[in-house]
């Protein structure tokens, strides 16, 4: 190479960093760029310049856009008016007359199952449920939960718009959401915000057994919306809107929604039962300070001190004593009260869970089997094999012992499908033996109708015929039926 095109090369080079230079000195600060995790989950990432700073970026990460109108278009036709009378008591034989309760509500399902407050149907003479739509229908309780503020209401109608529950353990403080209802008794309202906490609890439930883990947001929730929708960006349910904290009786910027988690088991309960089957633990409990979580030699505050163990309590047989720290179920975090109660509370006597607590300077590990207040675990009725024919048009039995000596297999033989069913659609055959359940292995039929029964929407089923060595998989949607 000569010394000419060494020249040009270098005075290419000082131009093209030059040129890069100028650009950086003047471009928009501003970028934003879409993309996709492989979840299909949208993001977007915004490179801002530091304040008072044009020389360095920062990066910042959202778990969703700030275009909600799909979420909109997919939630309004789903959340309904309620509007119930109610007997309003007066001193003595007096009475002040009927008042009406309005509300919202979610439709759940498209034979009419509806999810709202407890406090908007309590004590009612005549429910009323108005659709997006201005159709008019009579509806009728199927169960209540105060102790969670969740009621759940049977209108007879079909092929009605329905929404899907989403993660509420997912969500993420500072994740936008949208409030969708019917405030004031004015037409379908949607309203935007951000989730501002989770786990919160405002003492507005009362009783020793309510629950109160609220996810607070500040999307505009007003008298009206009670029982109404809290979605994500996707349209999914991930709260029902239950509580605003103010000094007056309109909105002031803090509002609190049940998570859907929760509401799921709550709502499960009524339908099956007419009645929520509740889980403890049989302790007393307290939030760690820095002080107390120094004392103990723990990193930091996360966790929850056992001040008391009932005798024959679920905690008892598991070994815990008063002192310990509980620090994770099922190995998920627990780091507040509210926390724990909400994660206890999504499950039903005679299940089991284990705990991870922290002892004399030592993490310990156990399991428990719940119960409930009065230290049974016979309130959970055994599954039998007909208890998915209804929704989902399958049955199932446990295999004989013959069948799993043959085949070395666990689970559950499905033993007949409903033509026309969810599980039709897919081509599921008789015979096939599921053994996992989204991932989940299954040793027992008792197990796989657990499993189906907690999964959020998506339901993918695994296992074998007895003739074939190939695993086979199908998948459909809770929900999606006919």
């Amino acid at each position: 190479m000569n010394r000419n095109t060494l020249q040009l090369f270098a005075v290419a080079l000082l131009s093209a960093l030059l040129s890069v230079f100028l650009y950086r000195q003047f471009e928009d600060p501003k970028k934003v760029y879409w993309n996709s995790n492989e979840d299909g989950e949208a993001r977007y990432v915004t490179l801002v310049d530091k304040l008072f700073d044009t020389r360095s970026t920062q990066e910042f990460v959202s778990s969703a856009p700030t275009d909600f109108t799909t979420a909109a278009e997919i939630a309004t036709p789903a959340v309904v008016n309620i509007r119930a009378p109610i007997e309003k008591p007066g001193a003595g034989w007096r009475s002040q007359g009927p008042t009406v309760s309005s509300g919202s509500g979610v439709i759940l399902s498209p034979d009419g199952f509806i999810v709202t407050n407890h406090h908007v149907v309590e004590n009612s003479l005549d429910i009323k449920v108005t659709l997006a739509d201005k159709r008019v229908y009579k509806a009728e309780i199927v169960g209540t939960d105060p102790s969670t503020d969740i009621a759940l209401l049977k209108i007879d109608e079909r092929n009605l718009p329905f929404l899907v529950f989403g993660n509420s353990d997912s969500i993420r403080v500072g994740e936008w959401v949208l409030a969708v209802g019917y405030p004031f008794n004015l037409e379908s309202t949607v309203t935007a915000g951000i989730v501002s906490a989770k786990g919160r609890s405002i003492n507005i439930l009362g009783g020793l057994t309510s629950i109160e883990s609220f996810i607070q947001t500040d999307a505009a929730v007003n008298p009206g919306n009670s029982g109404g929708a809290l979605v994500n960006s996707f349209g999914e349910v991930i709260g029902i809107n239950t509580a605003i904290y103010a000094k007056s009786e309109s909105y002031e910027g803090y509002s609190f929604a049940v998570p859907s988690n929760l509401t799921q088991k709550v709502i499960r309960d009524l339908r099956e039962f007419g009645e929520v089957h509740r889980a403890f633990l049989g302790v007393n409990i307290e939030d760690l300070d820095s002080e107390m979580a120094r004392d103990m030699g723990l990193p930091n505050a996360d966790g929850i001190r056992v001040n008391r163990v009932n005798v024959n309590s679920a905690a008892a047989d598991a070994g815990l004593q008063v002192g310990d720290v509980i620090l994770r179920l099922n190995n998920s975090p627990v780091r507040r009260t509210p926390e724990l109660q909400e994660f206890v509370g999504r499950f039903r006597p005679g299940e089991r869970i284990s705990v991870e607590y922290w002892r004399n300077g030592i993490r310990r590990n156990s399991s428990m089997v719940l119960k409930d207040q009065n230290n049974s675990t016979a309130s959970i009725p055994r599954a039998s094999g007909t208890e998915l024919s209804g929704e989902l048009g399958i049955e199932l039995r446990d295999l004989s012992r013959e069948e799993k000596n043959r085949t070395r297999l666990k689970g559950a033989v499905v033993s007949s499908i409903r033509k026309g069913s969810l599980v039709y659609d897919t081509n599921m055959a008789p015979g096939f033996v599921i053994t996992s359940v989204n991932g989940n292995r299954a040793a027992t039929m008792a197990e796989v109708v657990d499993l189906i029964r907690s999964a959020y929407n998506l339901v993918v089923l695994e296992g074998y015929y007895e003739s074939e060595p190939d695993r086979y998989e199908y998948r459909f949607r809770k929900g999606a039926g006919r």
